[in-house]
């Protein structure tokens, strides 16, 4: 089948084109985890099956041993090493074996913050990491020719949309055999399926914000770089928290309503600190990074937002991205009082006691401080909250906790 696929075409008339036995293998790694859906969408409008779109599995110690050993490259980032065990999970582990295995190199991301920064680029050791794990599989055979794979791994700039037909139409119309209209369409379909997932997660956000209003109940919130998401790399050190009955939230899927974000940064708007709740040019200048982009303006959020009493900062080992936020992040979260821990420099082994003990530690000043903390994050917003406040709070027209006013001011944010 694949000859056919790959062959010349005598003919540049419109065919109809079957792709729906195509097995394409996505490697479920780095920025794939928030834009997925992007690229679920752009496959099915090209008529690949949703059943043959498959994604290797979560990242774990078992998978690199079985399917990645001698193939690593050098790399101190743990999340670009551990790519090797998916390439080879979905070269070697699938009972029905891919056709294509399609690993793109993300140069920018669609973001939250875009015109309100300098640029939404991606780490360059992320985005080129599918060309350095490429050529543990290259470098003593073609062991994707051997084993009748076609790999694959355009260059895309998600975060400039204008760009991203041109871009895989070029690398792509000799894999799949496309003409430019239908890639067109195809791009359309991807960032649809891509807005609508995320719109759907903020909405979510929202609704537990407006539960924790209502019931005067704290959540956390998640600062990560979004391959955190990945049980091996974040070892699910989030599910641990949640397991007490504090809901979690996420900075790549916070809300984004404007009569919430307006009413988190209406001191600031008013004293003409900053032009947009999306504008973070009072605490980092250097925007050209969408992730470190995110966390900041999430430290923002996270340090205004009454119900988000706590945070926690998950980075890898070595991140070099990461390191010069550590501080600033910080320091504008605990501004307000709102609890900060960091689990920094996480590798492939998951320190499952200290985790634990950590865990608990949160736990205690959770259960200690959060109340507090809530009344000192309202006491300092506009009375007008668009969220429901408990009703006996919302009938006298003020918090439902007992006010007290901290020394930092939003300026200090």
């Amino acid at each position: 089948m694949l000859p056919t696929w790959f062959a010349k075409k005598d003919s540049a008339a419109t065919r109809i084109k079957d792709r729906s036995q195509l097995r394409v293998g996505i490697p479920k790694v780095l920025n794939i985890w928030n834009t997925h859906q992007f690229w679920v969408g752009y496959l099915r409008a090209l008529g690949v099956a949703s059943e043959n779109i498959v994604f290797s599995s979560d990242t774990s110690e078992e998978q690199n041993r079985d399917f990645g050993k001698g193939r690593g490259t050098v790399d101190c980032c743990y999340p670009v090493k551990c790519m090797s065990g998916h390439y080879g999970e979905l070269i070697f582990g699938q009972k029905k074996k891919i056709n294509i295995l399609f690993s793109p190199m993300i140069h920018s991301l669609p973001s939250i913050l875009h015109g309100h920064v300098v640029d939404t680029v991606t780490c360059t050791r992320v985005m080129a990491g599918p060309e350095n794990i490429k050529a543990g599989f290259l470098k003593e055979r073609d062991v994707f020719a051997e084993n009748g794979i076609v790999y694959s791994s355009p260059f895309v700039s998600l975060g400039d949309r204008h760009m991203v037909t041109e871009q895989l139409y070029s690398s792509m119309k000799d894999v799949l055999d496309l003409d430019l209209e239908e890639t067109k369409r195809a791009v359309q379909a991807g960032f649809a399926a891509l807005d609508g997932f995320t719109a759907k997660a903020r909405a979510h956000s929202r609704e537990i914000l407006a539960w924790c209003s209502e019931n005067n109940k704290p959540c956390i919130l998640v600062l990560a770089r979004p391959y955190h998401m990945d049980t091996g790399i974040g070892h699910e050190i989030e599910g641990e928290l949640q397991a007490y009955g504090y809901p979690i939230l996420w900075l790549q899927y916070l809300p984004d309503d404007k009569d919430l974000l307006d009413w988190i940064f209406a001191e600031d708007l008013r004293a003409g600190r900053i032009k947009s709740p999306l504008d973070i040019t009072d605490v980092w200048t250097s925007s050209y990074s969408s992730n470190t982009n995110e966390i900041m303006w999430g430290a923002k959020v996270a340090a205004r937002c009454p119900w988000i009493s706590c945070v926690i900062r998950l980075s890898s080992y070595e991140c070099g991205m990461d390191q010069p936020t550590y501080t600033p992040t910080q320091k504008i979260i605990e501004a307000t009082g709102t609890l900060f821990f960091k689990f920094g420099d996480l590798d492939s082994t998951k320190p499952s006691g200290s985790i634990r003990i950590r865990v608990e530690t949160i736990i205690h000043y959770l259960a200690k401080y959060s109340q507090e903390i809530m009344a000192r994050k309202l006491a300092l917003l506009p009375a007008e909250c668009p969220l429901p406040l408990p009703a006996a709070a919302a009938t006298r027209g003020e918090p439902a906790a007992d006010l007290g006013r901290h020394d930092a001011t939003p300026s200090q944010l």
